[in-house]
């Protein structure tokens, strides 16, 4: 097995398990409490990663926002915030949005291969382009990440990327919101599709904490045997 870094996925569902409804405008899910939780896992890793949709759709600035947690990091010899990544099979990222143009960490775009030339010139310094396959191969992306000394990896969505990494196998943690309404919708996006999901024991998740969160319910879950048990690092 190639070294990979640690993968812990964050995500917010309603009670019906739907990550958004099927309007053209975001679903907002969480609350600030939630919001600042997801600010603390931030702080606490060396990469974030969200698929190509979001940085088009919602436009995430995916930043540390708390200045300790800022100060705090750069104590420790770290930037600020940590890297931003993000994964796109045809390179159509607007080079305005603010994954590109807010904060001070690096950007990595990793691109299908076809898509690699038309990306690098229109992002130019904004970011590095990296091939990553055709299509994309989660685990080229994991290797490279390794090397370039990420060894705890955030990945916040979207559907497609929440998708890909659970059925792929490689999440070894899911810190999972559960907002108190339904989205009724069908079709509506799901944290998974069909099929099974690799997993050890069983397919039986390690229930590790829940808590309250405003309204909304924060569970816990080890996913492998990589897990970090609560004992460990938060």
């Amino acid at each position: 097995m190639e070294p990979r870094p640690y993968v812990l996925l964050t995500c917010t569902v309603s009670i019906d398990g739907c990550l958004d409804d099927l309007s053209g405008r975001r679903l907002i899910l969480s609350t600030p409490s939630h919001f600042d939780r997801v600010d603390e896992l931030r702080a606490g890793c060396d990469a974030i990663l969200v698929g190509a949709g979001t940085v088009r759709k919602d436009d995430p600035q995916l930043v540390v926002r708390s200045p300790a947690r800022r100060a705090a990091r750069q104590a420790r010899g770290l930037p600020p915030t940590p890297l931003k990544v993000t994964i796109t099979g045809a390179g159509g990222l607007p080079p305005a949005a603010r994954f590109f143009t807010v904060g001070e960490g690096d950007k990595l775009v990793y691109c299908a291969s076809g898509a690699v030339p038309g990306t690098r010139e229109r992002l130019g310094r904004q970011a590095t382009v990296v091939d990553a396959g055709q299509p994309v191969h989660l685990s080229s992306v994991l290797a490279d990440l390794h090397d370039r000394g990420v060894h705890r990896l955030l990945v916040e969505g979207g559907e497609i990327v929440l998708r890909a990494f659970l059925h792929a196998g490689v999440v070894d943690e899911l810190e999972l919101a559960v907002a108190p309404f339904f989205v009724g919708e069908t079709g509506a996006p799901r944290l998974t599709s069909s099929g099974r999901l690799p997993q050890e024991d069983e397919g039986r998740a390690v229930l590790a904490d829940i808590r309250r969160l405003d309204d909304l319910v924060l569970l816990r879950y080890g996913l492998g045997a990589r897990f970090e048990h609560p004992s460990g690092r938060d």
